[in-house]
């Protein structure tokens, strides 16, 4: 009997996971990239003697497949995938290949803001507790290659809401949704319900032995719920305490109530601050404690995490003036989040590739707290017709150097510099790893 035909398209973290994993299960594999494989996964592929093409999708190589894992960068609508589903290939995820060869139980996290804090801080918390526990999905390492290569009881998984798309039978033990605003609408035929049934996509599956933890004030996630017959058992979140709400707070206390019983954290013990970081500390904490992780275990955890690289970091402080990185921030939402946290005057860097976005859902921050607004993008026009006359200076930039001058000169002592985009990156730079690595250098240099 001949073995089935993998193919995979994309070959970076995810793609190369998939093939090493379907070559050790004894699958025909072929993986095709159009852009240049990295060397490290070419290096990945040829030690696994997998067949492997870059620059090109040949058709004949891949219209032969019995199923085509694909990389979540790729749309629906690129004309590989069309041609793949008029052959009526099915289409999936790595996730959900690898999924198919692991009983591990599957804590997985997702929302519009804050699902890498969230699932770096539950990964710590699991870490510490002495599980043997692995990361993957949007951070860490590729799910696939670690159910191929490693042993682990437990994965930490951060699942956007491509990689939702493509996943059909994969189940989460655990499943966290943070939030859900407007992001990727571009992907969604600019349907927001198309991208609030993706992220939902996360509690399929779910028997009423799972657990589904959310925030209970999100007005999407509450209108959803109401349509949607859930057999999981629920555990929301929110600031204040409300009935069934199973994680809130109270005089500077936080209250986590699983299986009958509760924990109390003191909020000023937390590394992490700012509204939307007591969210995710509530979040990673329920997850913990209905892993049965020691309460004491969990209250250190949560005290000694180290923030996240790009999201609200404090680059450093010069001539009176704070400056902080947050080029994480490529919706509108998570700016907010980042204003919101803002207690001094602030001058704001924003702008990049525009994704459909609404800027009025920060225009009462903005109008509060920003002092100057720096446009750092290759096409700002959109920016000046919301903004222009509500701030009282704006200035364009065309590259992180130019944005940072301006920002330092329009810039009082005791008021911070904020790089927090609303936007993709990829008009002026590789990623939103290379934008605030080029902010960091540049304050740096100032």
């Amino acid at each position: 009997m001949e073995s089935k035909r993998i193919v995979i398209l994309g070959a970076g973290e995810s793609g190369a996971g998939a093939a090493v994993l379907a070559k050790v299960k004894g699958f025909d594999v072929f993986v095709s990239d159009m852009s240049r494989i990295q060397d490290t996964y070419k290096k990945l592929l040829e030690q696994h003697d997998i067949t492997w093409e870059e620059g090109q999708h040949t058709e004949s190589l891949i219209l032969n497949a019995d199923e085509v894992i694909k990389s979540p960068g790729i749309p629906d609508t690129a004309p590989v995938i069309v041609k793949i589903k008029e052959k009526n290939i099915p289409v999936i995820s790595e996730i959900e290949f690898a999924g198919r060869y692991t009983h591990a139980r599957m804590i997985c996290i997702t929302g519009s803001n804050g699902k890498t804090t969230t699932t770096l801080l539950t990964y710590h918390i699991l870490k510490k507790a002495g599980l043997k526990v692995g990361l993957a999905g949007n951070v860490g390492k590729s799910l696939a290659l670690q159910v191929a290569t490693e042993n682990f009881d437990y994965y930490v998984i951060e699942l956007s809401s491509f990689q939702l798309d493509n996943m059909y039978d994969f189940k989460a033990n655990i499943a966290v949704l943070l939030n859900i605003t407007p992001d990727h609408l571009d992907r969604y035929g600019y349907n927001m319900e198309n991208y609030v049934n993706a992220k939902f996509r996360i509690t399929q599956n779910q028997t009423e032995e799972d657990a589904f933890i959310y925030w209970n004030d999100d007005p999407v996630i509450k209108e959803k719920l109401q349509n949607l017959q859930l057999k999981v058992q629920k555990y929301p979140f929110a600031e204040t305490h409300k009935q069934d709400v199973k994680a809130y707070k109270k005089d500077h206390e936080i209250h986590i109530e699983t299986l009958g019983d509760e924990m109390i954290i003191n909020e000023e013990k937390l590394s992490l601050h700012g509204r939307h970081n007591l969210y995710n500390s509530m979040a990673a904490s329920l997850s913990a404690r209905l892993l049965d992780i020691k309460k004491d275990e969990i209250r250190e955890a949560l005290s000694d995490f180290e923030a996240v690289e790009h999201r609200l970091e404090k680059v450093a402080k010069v001539r009176g003036v704070q400056y902080i990185n947050d080029s994480k921030a490529t919706n509108v939402n998570s700016c907010w989040y980042a204003l919101e946290s803002m207690t001094t005057p602030v001058v704001l860097i924003l702008g990049g590739k525009d994704k459909g976005n609404d800027y009025t859902e920060i225009e009462k921050l903005v109008k509060e707290k920003v002092t100057a607004l720096i446009c750092l993008g290759a096409d700002n026009s959109k920016l000046h017709e919301f903004f222009d006359g509500k701030v009282p200076y704006i200035a364009d930039a065309g590259s992180m150097k130019e944005a940072v001058i301006k920002a330092s000169a329009a810039a009082q002592p005791g008021d911070t510099v904020l790089l927090s985009p609303c936007c993709a990156s990829f008009d002026l730079f590789k990623s939103y790893e290379d934008r605030g690595i080029q902010f960091k250098d540049c304050v740096r240099n100032l």
